[in-house]
Formats: C-alpha cells, structure tokens, sequence
C-alpha cells in the first residue's frame, strides 16, 4: 500500500505520516527532503520559493519511486505539497489500486481559531529555520487552492474545521 498525503503548509502532513509510521509500521519519504537534497547538492538551480516548477521537476521522480515500491509490493507513505492536482494520470488503474491518497485542508475558520497553534506546531516533525512567511491570510489562501484545485480533480479533502487532533486521530485509526 502507498499512501500518499498533500496537504498545504503547515496542515499537519509530517505529523500525519509520522504517526502512520509508528502505527502501521510504514516507511516514510517527505518530498521536501527530496527537494532540499537537489537544492543543497546543486542538482538544480531551483530555490525552495519555486513551487510550482519544483511540482514539475520533482513529481516524475516522486511518481516512479511509488510505482517501484508498487512493483516490489512495499509499503510507503510518501508526503509532501509537490504533488500535482491531477497526479492520478500518471498511473493505470493496477496501480492507483494500490494507492490512498489524504489531502489536508484547514477551514478559515480553524485557521483564525488557531493561528497561534499552527504557528507554534509548525515544528514538532521538522525544524523550520524560518517560518516568518507564515501568515493567517498566507495559509488561507494556500488551502483555498487546495481546496478548489484539488475538489475539481474529484479528490476528497480531509478539512480541518474544529479540532485538529481528532482529525489526524481519525485517519490515523482508519489503517488496521
């Protein structure tokens, strides 16, 4: 089984995927240390600011990495933002069988409630050096987008609306 977890800044992936971890016993890869290993090593002169081109360079590596850990029947859990609205395209129906996907979006509403927690938790998983872009109205407008972008496609959104914690809870219990 791959699970795959998107999510806009700050909505909680990391801890998602680390809990998955410590359930279901799954490794777990973040596409933001695939992006930062390229960046450091000078394979690419993109910067961590270029999201969008970076969706492009780094999802075909991201997705035939899943395709392989398909192939070999391995588990994993792969979480990250850089994962495009219409991802299902690049697999056949063998191998999206094999593949859950979670978006987690946050409601304005949550956000307003609990900017100071999103703002104090945005480190629990990964250190972040710098977190000074990290606005109320910044993560409003990134899970908007995802919100639109990915309901478009048909995907189910995971929305955070009044107690985070239940709701990583739930989807965390949701793998036996």
């Amino acid at each position: 089984m791959i699970i795959i977890i998107m999510g806009a800044s700050h909505t909680g992936k990391t801890v998602l995927a680390q809990r998955m971890l410590e359930k279901c016993k799954y490794p777990y890869i973040s596409i933001d240390h695939l992006k930062m290993g390229l960046i450091r090593s000078g394979n690419t002169i993109l910067t961590p600011e270029d999201d969008d081109e970076l969706i492009e360079y780094l999802w075909p590596i991201v997705c035939e990495m899943i395709k392989t850990a398909i192939e070999n029947q391995q588990n994993l859990i792969v979480e990250g933002c850089y994962i495009p609205y219409d991802w299902r395209k690049y697999f056949d129906n063998d191998y999206l069988s094999e593949i859950r996907f979670i978006c987690l979006a946050m409601t304005d509403a949550y956000i307003d409630a609990h900017f100071d927690d999103i703002c104090d938790h945005g480190s629990d998983i990964e250190k972040r050096l710098d977190d000074s872009d990290c606005t109320a109205d910044r993560l409003k407008e990134e899970n908007k987008k995802v919100i639109e972008e990915f309901s478009l496609t048909g995907e189910q959104i995971e929305l955070i609306d009044t107690d985070y914690e239940s709701a990583i809870s739930r989807l965390v219990e949701s793998f036996n």
